[in-house]
Parts: structure tokens; C-alpha cells; sequence
């Protein structure tokens, strides 16, 4: 039997969270089932597009496709195109533009669709509003729905899908990549400390929902205790223009910096002493567990989504939402008691392991590519052969 021929597509908005899941899916599928092509749009010129640049070879080709301002129902055509071309079995969508070009795409081209939800950030505009409703909307249309989190399943039932064609996958963090660039930093540098100064640190859009002003206004207090402590400060995003303006009026200013987008995060991660995270709304967010994965101890809001990676005391320390002091205590508790972030640490990395590990995720894929289009896995084919 061929293998199953997917086609992720997506319309990035950088190189975050839903970016970076289609790399780990794409990296543990197994090559043996399923090829995996990916389609990015091209909005603009200064769009951020390392996904497309990342995306690995093997998986499959890379289809970038011209599109006019941020909405264009040309690419519809461009992706049957693709569609036939490639012989896909099954168009993958990542949020609501790419959910409603890819379905009417598929329903064009006569193959399987299915969502993935990332999460569903408060939309800025009368425009923008309309356009993710549609797409939420016509999510009970696709052939399978697979959100990430217990949360988006409940979502699901608000948009109407029907219970049927709600397939949940929970959330999965590429383990070989973290530990590939572990390996490589201690093959490099040893065992090396991490330094007198201690680092507080965040990686994510710079976008409202992710409170950074509560880390920022957090880390000034922490300051004032001990001064031999930094915040580092990686990504992007609407926000940072004035986030950096509210983090230039604070006395702990020197030692705060917006470091941007990098390619090395995983590196500049594992040097981290701590991981915190002050959003008010998350799936299962795949920076804390990249964290957790790299040994880094993890402090947060206790949020949907959140809770279902941190128990706190166990995997990491938690506080309501808001609750700045009770985050500064955290992280006070964390830098200074090195038995407990090393015993937090430990449990962290191995409820990653178990849990939320991206093969386990790109196995359940597999199964369900498999169901909708009435195929035995190929594996599964040669055990019942060799019987």
C-alpha cells in the first residue's frame, strides 16, 4: 500500500508556537508511512517564514505560495494544484486562515481535511473578528478536528463540531531536537556552570495575552531583593515597542534584555535558571515544555492549560493569575533552593517523557490519517504478513 500523503498548511504569523509544532509533527511522523509536505503563504515581504526554512527535507516538499494582503482565495487554486500534483490524501490546517482556504481546498480537490486549533487569541478589529469567526464556524465541516488541549475539545462544542469528529491529541514537545542541542552544547562546552548571575527568562510572542508587564513588573521587585539576577527576554511581536518602554522606566532596566527572535533558542534556553510564564490564556504552551524538557525549572500562572503540565511543588511552581507577589515568591523559592529545583526539575523532564512527547503525538496522527482514509498502517501490514 503508498504511504499516506499529507500536506500541512499554514499562514505564519513568525516562528512560534503553531510553527514550530508542524516541525516537530514533520520530525516524528515516520518516513516509512507518511510523506508530509508543507504550504506557507507569502503575505509580505518582511514575513517571517523559518518554518518553510526549517522544515525538514526528508518529510516532504515545501510549497510557498504568493498571496495578495492577508486574505486571498486564490491560493484556493494553488493549493489544488498542489493537491493533485503531489497526490495528496490529506490537507492538514493550522488556524483560521489556513482552515478556511484549506477546506474549501479540499472539498475542491475531493480529499480528506483536518484542523489542528492551536489556541484562540481576543481578535483586535472588526475585520479581523469576522474572519476568525468564519473559520471557527466552519470547523464542524472538516472531516477531523484535533485540538491539543481538554480546553480546546470544550471549545469545540461552543463552534459546533460535532462530538464524532472531535479527535483529541494532546500536546507534544520535540524531545529529539532538545536533546540533540543538549548533546551538542555539553560536546562543546563541558559541564559548565551557568554563572553567579542568575537568569530569569521567557521565550514567546510579545503579544497582550502573554502578560509580559506582570513578568517585567514581577522581575523589578525581584530585583530589589538581589541584584545579581537578569531577565532575558526571547521573541516578537505587537508588543514589544512598548514593552521595552514600560522595562526602560523601571530601576532594574540594565538588567533586562529584549533579546528578539533566535535561531539558537534551545541553546539560550538551557542556560536558563528559571522559565516563567504570566499569560492569561494558553493551550498547552509549547515553550514551558521545552523547558521543562531542558531542565529548566518552570514558575507560571496557574491557567487552563498550564495546569495540565504543572503540578505545583511537583513539576513546577504555580500562583493565581495576576498574583505578582505570590510569582515573585515562586521564583524567589526556586533560585534559592537548589534541592527543590532540582527535584522539580527531574519530575518535570519525565512527565514531558510520558506524557507530552511529539512521537507520541505524530503516532496518533499517523492512526488517525490512517482512519479517515480506511487504511491499515503499513507496519501493522507486515506483522499480519509475517503471521
Amino acid at each position: 500500500m503508498e504511504k499516506i500523503k499529507v500536506l500541512q498548511f499554514i499562514t505564519p504569523s513568525g516562528f512560534y508556537g503553531a510553527e514550530r509544532w508542524i516541525l516537530a509533527l514533520a520530525n516524528n511522523l515516520d518516513p516509512n508511512e507518511v510523506v508530509c509536505d508543507l504550504a506557507v503563504t507569502q503575505e509580505s515581504d518582511g514575513q517571517d517564514l523559518s518554518v518553510a526554512d526549517y522544515y525538514p527535507t526528508s518529510s516532504g516538499q515545501v510549497h510557498c505560495l504568493p498571496m495578495r494582503g492577508r486574505f486571498d482565495f486564490k491560493v484556493v487554486n494553488k493549493l489544488v494544484e498542489i493537491i493533485r500534483k503531489r497526490r495528496i490524501d490529506v490537507i492538514h490546517t493550522h488556524g483560521y486562515k489556513s482552515d478556511i482556504l484549506g477546506l474549501v481546498a479540499a472539498r475542491k480537490a475531493g480529499i480528506k481535511c483536518v484542523s489542528t486549533p492551536h489556541g484562540f487569541s481576543k481578535p483586535i478589529g472588526l475585520k479581523l473578528k469576522l474572519f476568525i469567526k468564519l473559520g471557527t464556524s466552519l470547523l464542524r465541516f472538516f472531516d477531523a478536528v484535533a485540538p491539543l488541549s481538554e480546553e480546546l475539545v470544550e471549545d469545540m462544542k461552543r463552534f459546533k463540531v460535532p462530538e464524532n469528529k472531535t479527535v483529541f491529541i494532546r500536546n507534544g514537545v520535540d524531545l529529539k531536537e532538545i536533546d540533540s542541542t543538549l548533546s551538542d552544547i555539553k560536546l562543546n562546552n563541558g559541564e559548565a556552570s551557568k554563572g553567579s548571575v542568575k537568569t530569569v527568562g521567557f521565550i514567546g510572542q510579545l503579544i497582550p495575552r502573554k502578560g509580559i508587564t506582570d513578568l517585567i513588573e514581577m522581575f523589578d521587585q525581584l530585583h530589589r531583593s538581589s541584584s545579581d539576577i537578569c531577565l532575558k527576554i526571547l521573541g516578537d511581536g505587537s508588543q514589544r515597542t512598548e514593552l521595552e518602554a514600560f522595562a526602560n522606566a523601571k530601576p532594574c532596566r540594565e538588567s533586562i534584555e529584549f533579546m528578539g527572535f533566535r535561531d539558537d533558542r534551545l541553546e539560550v534556553l538551557s542556560k536558563f535558571d528559571l522559565f516563567v510564564m504570566t499569560s492569561s490564556l494558553e493551550g498547552i504552551p509549547r515553550c514551558m515544555m521545552e523547558a521543562m524538557a531542558a531542565g529548566v525549572a518552570v514558575a507560571a500562572y496557574d491557567i487552563p492549560g498550564v495546569d495540565k503540565l504543572i503540578e505545583h511543588e511537583e513539576t513546577g511552581l504555580l500562583t493565581p493569575l495576576g498574583d505578582i507577589k505570590g510569582l515573585k515568591e515562586c521564583c524567589e523559592r526556586l533560585l534559592s533552593d537548589q534541592f527543590l529545583s532540582d527535584s522539580i526539575v527531574e519530575k518535570a523532564r519525565k512527565k514531558i517523557e510520558s506524557s507530552y512527547s511529539a512521537r507520541r503525538m505524530a503516532q496518533e496522527y499517523q492512526a488517525l490519517f490512517s482512519e479517515l482514509l480506511n487504511r491499515t498502517p503499513i507496519n501493522q501490514m507486515s506483522m499480519e504478513s509475517a503471521d
